[in-house]
This record gives structure tokens, C-alpha cells and sequence, in this order.
């Protein structure tokens, strides 16, 4: 992998501003700083000022395990094509499947674990989000999760940062969400920015795709690195003022 934001780097930065490129963006420990608890995740207010003027020079799209209307809530005033929440199974205009699974998949998590200190669920409509983050025995906690969502019919299991993600199996992932929006924009190239295992899908795309991960991890898919968060608003200013200067 390498730095995104280092020097030899400048000239793939530089090909995306001089091509029709779809930039795309994780939010949560992406866009956003990861937090205690997702109601308290937000963007800071230079980075949704980087995005809204990102999003006025290059078609822009965030995919977010959030639920759709959540993540919308959180990218107020800034107006990006679209929106994808459930891990890209929601927003793609295609007829949502699954409640009904997810609803007993909840009630059977909450039957069997729901007595587990510091675990709690998250019911996004489409997917779960089974979080021992506040757990004081995180790897027993998080063995019994996957233990109890595996013998799930119909499900999709992944982890994530300190939480089990469960979702309709066959739904969308970000990888197919992402496909489907670089062809319904005509964008040659994808940028993609993400930070945790539900992207994986999204950074083994094919073809002109600078796939960037926050925080360098050996075994990802992506080729690119931002050494943490913080460095998110470089690439974005970056990719502005490059767009500026190539249509100056």
C-alpha cells in the first residue's frame, strides 16, 4: 500500500482530476471520527465544507452501513448524488428485501444474548449492527455474537470495529452499489474511500479504481493509505484543488 497523500502519489491524484471520476466515501471512521456511540458520529465542519465544494466539481456518493435516512440526516447541506445506507443495500432504487428476516434475527439475538453487559443492537431496518464496543470482555463477547448469528438462516455475517454486522444475504454490497453508480454516471474513474471490512467489496472493484483505505492493513484489498481520520481533509482539499487548477 501506499500513502495517498504522498508525493508519488500526486500523479494518480492528478489523473482523477483531469477524468470524469466518481469519488466516493465510507462515513463513519472515514468521513466521519468513529464514536462511543453512532448518534454521536459527525462530520466536523471542515470536512462537510471540503465535501459540499468536492461535490460541486466531481459526482460524489457516500455508502454507509447507517441506515439511509440516518446517514442523510448527518450530511445535511451537502448535496452528493446519492446516498447508500445498509452497507449499499438501501438507496440503489431497488425494492428493499428482508425486514421481515431481520426482525426475527433480533429477536433471536435478544433472546439468546440479550443478558450480555455491554452489548446492544442496533435494528437498522435491512441489516443489524451487534455492538459490544462498551463490553468488558470484548473477545468472549464477540465469539458468542458470531456464534449465535452464523446459525441464522439467510444471513450475511461480517465484523467490523468492535461490532458484528448482520445482513440479507444476496443483498447489495458496497462493491455492487459503487459498480452500479459508476455506470449510471458514466464516471471512468472511482475513487473510494473506506475504513473497516464491509468495504473490502467496495475496494476490490476492477479498472481505473484508487482505492483508499484509513489506516494501513496489510491484508486489505485497497491499495492506498491515509495514515488515520484526520488526514481525510487533505485528500479532500487536495482533490479540489487539483479539479480547479486542471479546468482553471
Amino acid at each position: 500500500m501506499r500513502h495517498i497523500l504522498s508525493q508519488t502519489s500526486q500523479p494518480i491524484l492528478q489523473r482523477l482530476a483531469q477524468e470524469r471520476t466518481l469519488c466516493a466515501f465510507d462515513f463513519d471512521g472515514t468521513l466521519a471520527p468513529i464514536a462511543d456511540h453512532p448518534g454521536e458520529a459527525n462530520l466536523g465542519e471542515a470536512t462537510r465544507a471540503l465535501l459540499r465544494m468536492l461535490a460541486t466539481a466531481y459526482p460524489c456518493v457516500v455508502l454507509s452501513g447507517r441506515g439511509r435516512a440516518d446517514l442523510l440526516g448527518k450530511l445535511t447541506g451537502v448535496k452528493v448524488e446519492r446516498a447508500f445506507g445498509n452497507h449499499g443495500a438501501e438507496g440503489g432504487g431497488a425494492k428493499d428485501k428482508g425486514r421481515q428476516d431481520v426482525q426475527r434475527w433480533k429477536a433471536a439475538i435478544e433472546e439468546e444474548l440479550g443478558a450480555v453487559p455491554g452489548l446492544w443492537i442496533e435494528d437498522k431496518g435491512l441489516s443489524l449492527a451487534v455492538h459490544y464496543r462498551h463490553s468488558p470482555r470484548k473477545a468472549e463477547t464477540q465469539r458468542r455474537i458470531l456464534q449465535a448469528s452464523r446459525s441464522l438462516d439467510r444471513t450475511r455475517v461480517f465484523g467490523g470495529k468492535q461490532v458484528v454486522n448482520v445482513v440479507v444475504d444476496g443483498s447489495p454490497n458496497k462493491g455492487a452499489a459503487l459498480a452500479a453508480e459508476q455506470d449510471r454516471l458514466h464516471c471512468t474513474w472511482v475513487l473510494y474511500v473506506g475504513d473497516d471490512e464491509n468495504d473490502e467489496d467496495a475496494f476490490a472493484l476492477a479498472g481505473n479504481m484508487v482505492s483508499v483505505r484509513v489506516g494501513r492493513k496489510q491484508r486489505s484489498r485497497a491499495r492506498y493509505y491515509l495514515r488515520n481520520q484526520a488526514e481525510i481533509n487533505k485528500l479532500l482539499q487536495v482533490l479540489v484543488s487539483l479539479r480547479a487548477k486542471d479546468n482553471a
